[in-house]
């Protein structure tokens, strides 16, 4: 059962779950996802809710219905999906980071030093581009 944060919509948050794996490629382009229906039953939710998350991953062009078939990752999913999350991180949460380093005096010199420990514990991505 996901724990849902109070401060997103739900299908949102279900929406970064389906992101998570295909930037982390467990689902590559043309693969089949989950149906509505076992989304809804693995998150918990109501149908209505998870057809939120499908037509919004739909409208970004990340995934689309093959009628009686399901729904599958776009051939440029990865792609739309990446530029998706990049937007996102660039437009909600480089602000607050750029906040606080200016609250806190933290310098882009300090910033990569950190940066560099966080890699060297084993925190790095796995498919840095």
């Amino acid at each position: 059962m996901m724990e849902f944060k109070e401060n997103q919509a739900i299908y949102l948050q279900i929406a970064d779950h389906f992101v998570e794996n295909i930037l982390q490629e467990k689902w590559k382009s043309g693969e089949k996802i989950p149906s509505v229906r076992d989304t809804a039953v693995e998150f918990e939710v109501n149908p209505n809710t998870t057809m939120r998350t499908f037509s919004y991953l739909q409208d970004k062009g990340i995934i689309f219905n093959k009628r009686g078939l399901g729904y599958f990752i776009s051939d440029d999913g990865y792609d739309k999906t990446m530029a998706l999350k990049k937007e996102q991180f660039i437009q909600e949460e480089l602000p607050t980071l750029f906040r606080s380093m200016e609250l806190l005096g933290i310098t882009f010199a300090d910033l990569k030093i950190y940066y560099e420990k966080f890699n060297q514990n084993g925190h790095s991505h796995e498919n840095q581009q």
